[in-house]
């Protein structure tokens, strides 16, 4: 089932990124401003993660084994739209993003099912290799381009669309919740009203914004930033982007198990010390090889093990019959945070030529973010103390 669920997500990763190795030939193409080019990739990203809360919700009531293959289906519409129509004009591609952000709310579905899998000692590391599922962006990064230029840029849409259709299938015919999986009595509203209520839920929200939110950011705006910063070829610059997203991949079990060994706290203290000091020395444009390279390696590791551990975090203090709806929350929080980003970066760029106070800004926001790990997200309430 962990696999099952871990295939779902990342097939559903995989179209949720198509766009973004693409935006610099479509920036190109339609003669799109950087604000423009942000935009594309950042829409798939905000609805994505706003839909991880009503996804969430619904995966306590129906589960896993309806929700993830309904996802998948209907992720294949907008994929379809967007290699066939949608991609020749900016309108089409801020529609068919808008809706290609179905794929996006999947890891909310994961979230839930695999916590109702494993027991309390095994969640962090179980939760971690869901969600190396992420990785479908690097399936996307380092196919979408390629095929593209081979066969037209309809074919990465389509071979998507195809492969979403048999996991979709198989889904129905083989995934099953957990036994004994209790089914909440509460209405949707009144599970997110106690998710909300629940401290984990805002100090998780904060942490996997910048954890989580710092991987999307660089993941979608990456290629652009290699191009205009760097003078790389789209190719080149998605490769190199890919291997920042199998970096980060590989970390979030990584994460998760350091959190089962340690404690998901000082997992985190780790994590945002490295982001803290990756984003300031980015900030002075160091030569690609090997300041660069180390550096955006060294944080796509702590981000991927910082996602991992968020949601050992979440996993340990979520009130029961909850998981699902606190994942939800937190998941958009990290979609939200993976949002803004790209539009500040492109905000900057356009204005003053250069991503270094942009890069400045997420060292800050990586510090307040430890400041917060230490103080108060270090010092669980009772109630979650004993959850």
């Amino acid at each position: 089932m962990l696999a099952l669920a871990t295939v779902g997500f990342a097939l559903n990763f995989w179209a949720w990124a198509l766009l973004s190795p693409l935006s610099p030939t479509l920036k190109d193409s339609l003669h799109l401003t950087s604000v423009q080019q942000a935009l594309i990739v950042a829409v798939p990203v905000i609805v994505g993660s706003l839909g991880r809360i009503p996804v969430g919700a619904l995966t306590d009531r129906l589960g896993g084994r309806v929700m993830f293959p309904a996802v998948s289906f209907a992720t294949i519409v907008p994929v379809l739209y967007l290699g066939f129509s949608g991609h020749s004009s900016f309108a089409g591609l801020l529609v068919g993003g808008f809706f290609l952000g179905i794929a996006g709310s999947s890891f909310a579905i994961g979230v839930p099912f695999v916590n109702e899998w494993f027991g309390s000692a095994r969640r962090g590391t179980a939760i971690g290799i869901f969600g190396a599922g992420m990785g479908g962006t690097a399936i996307s990064a380092l196919t979408t381009v390629k095929l593209a230029a081979a066969y037209g840029i309809a074919a990465p849409f389509v071979l998507t669309a195809a492969v979403l259709a048999v996991y979709g299938v198989v889904a129905m015919l083989m995934l099953r919740d957990a036994p004994g999986r209790a089914l909440p009595t509460q209405p949707v509203a009144a599970r997110l009203a106690a998710a909300l209520r629940a401290p984990i839920t805002w100090q998780a929200s904060a942490l996997y914004a910048v954890a989580f939110g710092g991987y999307v950011a660089f993941s979608v705006y990456l290629p652009t930033y290699l191009k205009s910063g760097y003078g790389l070829v789209p190719a080149d610059a998605a490769n190199r982007m890919a291997g920042f997203v199998l970096v980060a991949v590989i970390m979030r079990p990584v994460g998760g198990w350091l959190s089962d060994r340690f404690g998901p706290v000082p997992v985190l203290l780790g994590v945002f010390s490295v982001v803290t000091a990756g984003a300031a020395v980015q900030a002075a444009a160091p030569a690609l090889v090997p300041g660069g390279t180390v550096t955006f390696l060294s944080m796509a590791a702590a981000l991927g093990a910082g996602a991992g551990a968020v949601f050992a975090l979440v996993a340990q203090r979520s009130p029961a019959g909850t998981v699902g709806s606190v994942t939800g929350l937190v998941g958009a929080a990290g979609g939200l945070g993976g949002f803004v980003p790209p539009l500040v970066m492109g905000s900057i760029y356009d204005m003053s030529g250069s991503y270094g106070l942009g890069l400045l800004l997420l060292a800050l926001v990586a510090l307040a973010t430890l400041v917060l790990t230490a103080t108060v997200v270090r010092r669980p309430t009772p109630a979650e103390g004993s959850a």
